[in-house]
C-alpha cells in the first residue's frame, strides 16, 4: 500500500515506524530538510503536501488540528485527493478546558470529509498518544490494544481496518463518520488526564470478553 503523510512530526513517525515494511511511505512537511531527515529513519520518500497527497493511495492527515484545512488546500484542494482513503488522525481540543472545539455538533472528520466529497474519510489512530504508537507490543494489561475507528464507507473500513492490523492493535469500527465525534470526546478526556501528570501510556482499551453460545 502507498501511504503519503502530510505531517511528519511523532504521530507520523510512530505510525510510520509500524507500516515501513510491507507498505510505501511518503513524508512530507513544511520543514523541506526535516521532511528528508525523518523520511530516511524509515525508508521512505519525502517531499511536500502535493506530492504527499499526489503518492498516497491512502493519506494520513497528520499536522496540528488547527492546520488541517490550511494543508489540504496546501495539497491542491479537494482535486488532489479524489478517490483516496483520507485518515483524520487529528483531535480538536481545547487544551486549557479539554473540550472538543466543535461546538456545532459535528467532527472535524464530518468537516474533512465535506471538503473532500470525492475522498473515503475516516477517523482513526486519536485516542492514543505517540508513545503508545510507538510500543512493539501492543498488549496493556495482557489485552491486546483495541482501536476504534470511524469511515462510512468502502474501501476506507476495509483499508484502516488493515492499517490498524498492522500496528499490531486489534480494529474496531465503531460506525460511519456521524461517530466520529464521539472519539474526538472520548480522546478529549485521554488528553486531559495525560496533562495531568498520567503516564503517557495511559488509554481507554475497550474489553471484549469471549462470547460463548447459550446451550
Amino acid at each position: 500500500m502507498k501511504i503519503g503523510f502530510i505531517g511528519n512530526g511523532g504521530m507520523a513517525q510512530a505510525l510510520a515506524s509500524k507500516w515501513q515494511h510491507g507498505h510505501q511511505l511518503l513524508l512530507s512537511g513544511r520543514d523541506p530538510q526535516k521532511a528528508v531527515t525523518v523520511a530516511e529513519r524509515f525508508g521512505a520518500g519525502h517531499g511536500n503536501a502535493a506530492e504527499a497527497a499526489a503518492f498516497g493511495d491512502v493519506v494520513v492527515l497528520a499536522t496540528r488540528w488547527e492546520d488541517v484545512f490550511d494543508a489540504i488546500d496546501q495539497a491542491g484542494g479537494a482535486s488532489a485527493f479524489a478517490g483516496k482513503v483520507v485518515i483524520d488522525i487529528n483531535n480538536p481540543v481545547d487544551i486549557e478546558t479539554f473540550l472538543t472545539t466543535r461546538d456545532d455538533g459535528n467532527s472535524l472528520t464530518e468537516a474533512i470529509q465535506r471538503r473532500l466529497p470525492d475522498a473515503a474519510v475516516g477517523k482513526a489512530f486519536n485516542m492514543a498518544q505517540v508513545a503508545v504508537w510507538e510500543d512493539r507490543d501492543m498488549t496493556y494489561d495482557g489485552r491486546t490494544m483495541v482501536t476504534l475507528f470511524t469511515a462510512d464507507r468502502s474501501p476506507a473500513i476495509e483499508t484502516i481496518g488493515q492499517l490498524i492490523s498492522d500496528t499490531g492493535s486489534e480494529p474496531l469500527h465503531l460506525g460511519g463518520n456521524r461517530h466520529a465525534y464521539q472519539l474526538e470526546a472520548a480522546a478529549a478526556m485521554v488528553i486531559k488526564f495525560l496533562f495531568s501528570g498520567r503516564d503517557p501510556h495511559t488509554i481507554f482499551n475497550f474489553i471484549q470478553p469471549e462470547v460463548k453460545p447459550i446451550r
